[in-house]
């Protein structure tokens, strides 16, 4: 994969051998390296002494090349990133109640995970903001991740008594607006977005194992991410606060695979 950005928690090959740098990521990805020499047009050796040689061949080229190793446990990684995703789309795409923005029947939706004391998340407020706006077929579904601070977990179970009410959008834009998770600023967002003061200290103090977020960790871990923001959108899955531009593209590509 590309290179990161942050998130908060946080060859020269030429000759008779070019033709084993695809055939060996494949076989390094998905195993068989007898069988990646198939794919590229090479009958399977049938005697143990032609295999031998083959993979005698594998080991000094990957010994010769070390670098594919990296490039092929990456391989692997979106592979099976790729397969979770495709496990969990209903799960991902489908908001608590009014916990999303954006269009009622959309096209393409983007997925994400947040915490509202991660900085990064209130710092790609404004690129959702400007996908929402120029983009009338894109749905934004939020889920709460609230893994960072000690006052996370309160903010967010009164983030689902907001999306229960009604209250979801006023009230994501005030707890990030406050800057903190501290009881006084969630309780005070909750009521400049119109939710009752003690419902939402209730839902601040309650101490039980709240089964929507614990559903949201066991996504977000499927997707082997534990920082947030975390986006998913299409197949991919982007994890920072990776920007305006990265987000329009993986919106495109998405929607030109549907």
């Amino acid at each position: 994969m590309s290179e990161r950005p942050p998130f908060e928690t946080q060859d020269g090959t030429s000759g008779r051998r070019r033709w084993l740098r695809p055939a060996l990521l494949a076989a390094l990805a998905f195993g068989g390296g007898v069988a990646a020499c198939a794919a590229v047009g090479h009958a399977q050796p049938s005697a143990t002494a032609d295999r031998a040689a083959i993979e005698a061949v594998v080991r000094d080229y990957i010994l010769e090349h070390p670098e594919i190793i990296p490039e092929a446990m990456e391989r692997l990684r979106d592979k099976r990133l790729t397969q979770a995703v495709a496990d969990n789309r209903t799960a991902l795409e489908t908001p608590y109640h009014g916990a999303w923005e954006g269009a009622a029947q959309p096209d393409v939706t983007l997925v994400t995970f947040m915490d509202y004391a991660c900085g990064y998340c209130r710092s790609s407020l404004p690129d959702i903001a400007r996908l929402l706006q120029e983009d009338p077929k894109l749905r934004v579904v939020y889920h709460e991740l609230p893994i960072i601070a000690d006052g996370s977990l309160g903010a967010a179970r009164v983030s689902l008594l907001a999306a229960q009410t009604g209250h979801f959008k006023e009230f994501h834009a005030a707890m990030y607006a406050a800057g903190n998770v501290e009881p006084a600023s969630v309780v005070r967002a909750a009521t400049q977005s119109g939710i009752d003061a003690a419902r939402a200290r209730a839902a601040l103090e309650a101490d039980d194992a709240d089964p929507t977020l614990m559903a949201n960790v066991r996504l977000a871990q499927a997707l082997q991410v534990q920082g947030t923001p975390l986006f998913v959108v299409g197949n991919e899955v982007l994890t920072g606060a990776v920007g305006y531009d990265k987000l329009k593209a993986a919106i495109a590509k998405a929607r030109g695979a549907s």
